[in-house]
């Protein structure tokens, strides 16, 4: 039968430049998609021979070959599978060149401005027309199982493209592609080039349920020819023989039963797709089945990457569909606090953009998204119950980032807390978990006391501590730069409201304590209201409120902020990352029974003016201002030094260093 003609319209045309230049960011995939066509006939026959039995065809050796002729400059995918017939060749291969071409460019140029496309790939046969990238002519012999005749088309992806029908094509499909002369000037795009077609296949498709074969030469064994002169070259140097090698390991661990597959084999998976040195911490299986059907193996490192905290930093999760390589750092499978987690996920069917290089925000992904994080946290969950070294490392690697989750993951945020551990005052050796802080608490307790801060040492320094170490109260010390954000956000856990120790008023007290006491709690108020209203107008441009404090035991003071303030901590990181944070004016708590806070008081008292014929007399003389002033200058001056040391011993700025230290200086001057 002689060759059918047939010429593209003005919109195939188009579809093709659009093909060519514009869907796909890396011409590699061309093989990708050839390969994955081939792996689908492959798996069609193996169905039909089960199905129909008047297909014989031979099943044992289902493969596909890659040929390479580097003279000729052509590259050959080729596969003995189920083949096409002449009315698929037009209806499949042809489609671009029919009237729904037009709908089809429509639909393609609505894809790449739209995320809820429809898949486009197979509806339309694209793939298949990403060769002419690197082609500059396309020709496809097939021939369909239990058929006797096969059928050529050919087409250089200009103006028209041709069919017919031949009487010697062998079962299956090949497409032979004469490779654009340009591309061998750059040896990244030699696709002539055995290394560079080995290439593509181990990163696009090694997984690939089939072997994909392509004949590699290697140097034969060079020994002089017999009675050769010297320094005559032998021409067996200039012999090669080829020898066909099967290029992907087809080891695609996750489809395989667990009992097939050994501890070295999944390290193996792990060091390939992490590129890391060290064994994984954790392997964790994922299978899932039903109307849609993926499978999943994900690792858990044993350490933390230095970049894992850096802007860019890349996820490890691979995005398989079939077996095929689509992308790497698939950041729709994997929420950022989990970004640790590496692995393959392999679905049966996806919708992708058309050119397989973008996830469609559909129902499916985000059915993926939550089994994949779901099952993340329950294997660290059942990690922390059953192997507590395992999960003492994985807390010490990634738990500051995982943390990140309660800000951002409101779903699974009790899963996230049921699997955090917190360093507290209740044992300095071993930390401790929010369910164990609540099962520890003092009766009559109502709050889970923390402190946040730069280090467990400081923290259990600070003043704020002294009140609640005096009447044994466990208090959880926080100090990763996340704890300053998420205790924030997450307002209780089991019922139990968190409460920072460094904000609001703090009353440690029994109902009976309270009553002992409140007498004398009435009194002190009343002698030291004169000091804490003069020190509230004294400070007034650096505090809210001087008042008297039932937290401290041994320090004279310490700073305190309302409990809807930011910390001064969080403030500072605020400022650090450019945002533009409004003054927070603190509270100042004074400690009534220190020696410093009653001597202040005392001074304060004995300013105060007491009228009376000396105090007159002295005016007279004009002493008594002097010495009032002297006064009042040295009384103001311990305020600002009592304020400095508590804003320090807090972790806080002063906003005049040079000032502080000129006032300390003086005080310890006069002292000597």
């Amino acid at each position: 039968m002689s060759a059918e003609t047939f010429e593209f319209q003005v919109e195939a045309r188009q579809l093709l430049q659009m093909m060519i230049h514009s869907i796909y960011s890396n011409k590699d995939v061309f093989l990708r998609e050839l390969i994955s066509n081939a792996s689908d006939a492959l798996d069609k026959l193996r169905l039909e021979v089960l199905r129909d039995e008047g297909i014989n065809e031979d099943v044992s050796d289902l493969h596909i070959d890659i040929e390479i002729d580097k003279e000729q400059r052509t590259l050959t995918v080729r596969d003995n599978g189920i083949g096409m017939s002449h009315d698929e060749v037009v209806k499949l291969i042809g489609t671009i060149a029919n009237s729904g071409t037009a709908k089809f460019l429509k639909e393609l140029k609505e894809a790449k401005d739209s995320a809820s496309s429809e898949e486009l790939i197979g509806q339309f046969g694209v793939g298949f027309y990403a060769s002419f990238m690197v082609a500059d002519d396309v020709t496809l012999l097939t021939r369909r199982a239990g058929e006797s005749g096969g059928t050529r088309w050919h087409s250089t992806g200009e103006g028209t493209y041709t069919v017919e029908s031949v009487d010697d094509a062998p079962q299956g499909t090949s497409v032979v592609l004469r490779l654009k002369a340009e591309d061998a000037e750059d040896q990244l795009f030699d696709y002539a080039s055995p290394w560079k077609v080995r290439e593509i296949i181990k990163r696009y498709s090694d997984f690939i349920t089939w072997p994909i074969r392509m004949a590699v030469e290697k140097p034969a064994a060079q020994e002089p020819e017999p009675g050769a002169a010297e320094g005559e070259e032998s021409a067996a140097e200039d012999k090669a023989e080829a020898e066909v090698e099967t290029v992907n390991s087809m080891k695609a661990l996750w489809a395989r039963s667990k009992s097939e597959v050994t501890d070295e084999e999944y390290s193996e998976l792990y060091k390939h797709v992490s590129h890391d040195w060290n064994d994984p911490l954790e392997t964790i299986r994922i299978q899932a089945e039903g109307a849609f059907e993926y499978q999943a193996l994900l690792f858990i490192p044993s350490h933390a990457p230095q970049d894992l905290f850096m802007q860019g930093f890349r996820r490890g999760i691979q995005l398989y569909v079939k077996r095929v390589f689509i992308m790497d750092d698939c950041e729709a499978l994997m929420p950022d606090y989990l970004r640790f987690v590496k692995g393959v996920v392999d679905a049966a069917d996806l919708s992708l953009n058309v050119s397989r290089e973008i996830l469609q925000q559909d129902r499916q992904i985000q059915l993926m998204h939550r089994r994949l994080v779901k099952k993340v946290l329950s294997t660290v969950k059942d990690m922390m119950s059953r192997d507590a070294d395992r999960y003492a490392t994985f807390w010490k690697e990634f738990g500051a980032v995982l943390k990140e989750g309660l800000l951002s993951d409101f779903e699974n945020r009790e899963a996230i807390l049921g699997v955090s551990s917190f360093a507290s005052t209740h044992d300095a050796a071993a930390p401790t978990t929010l369910k164990e802080y609540v099962e520890r608490m003092k009766e009559g307790q109502q709050h889970i006391f923390y402190m946040t801060g730069d280090s467990r040492t400081a923290m259990e320094s600070s003043p704020h501590m002294e009140a609640f170490k005096a009447k044994g109260f466990e208090v959880l010390l926080l100090t990763d730069r996340v704890d300053e954000v998420w205790v924030q956000s997450v307002p209780e856990f089991e019922g139990k409201p968190l409460q920072s120790i460094a904000k609001g008023e703090v009353d440690l007290d029994t109902e009976e304590e309270k009553k002992e006491v409140e007498a004398e709690r009435e009194q002190r108020q009343a002698d030291f209201a004169g000091l804490l209203s003069w020190m509230t107008d004294q400070l007034g441009g650096e505090v809210k409120e001087v008042r008297l404090s039932s937290r401290l035991t041994s320090s004279p003071a310490c700073i305190v902020s309302d409990n809807s303030d930011v910390t001064p901590a969080l403030e500072n990181m605020l400022r650090a990352m450019g945002q533009e944070v409004p003054e927070v004016k603190r509270i100042l708590e004074l400690n009534p029974t220190h020696p410093l806070v009653s001597g202040l008081r005392k001074a304060h008292a004995e300013q105060a003016p007491s009228g009376g014929d000396a105090a007159k007399d002295e005016a007279a003389d004009g002493t008594a201002d002097d010495a009032a002033d002297e006064s009042g200058t040295g009384l103001a001056e311990a305020a600002e030094l009592l304020h400095g040391m508590a804003l320090l011993a807090d972790g806080g700025e002063l906003s005049d260093p040079s000032r502080f230290i000129k006032l300390m200086a003086d005080r310890v001057e006069r002292t000597l």
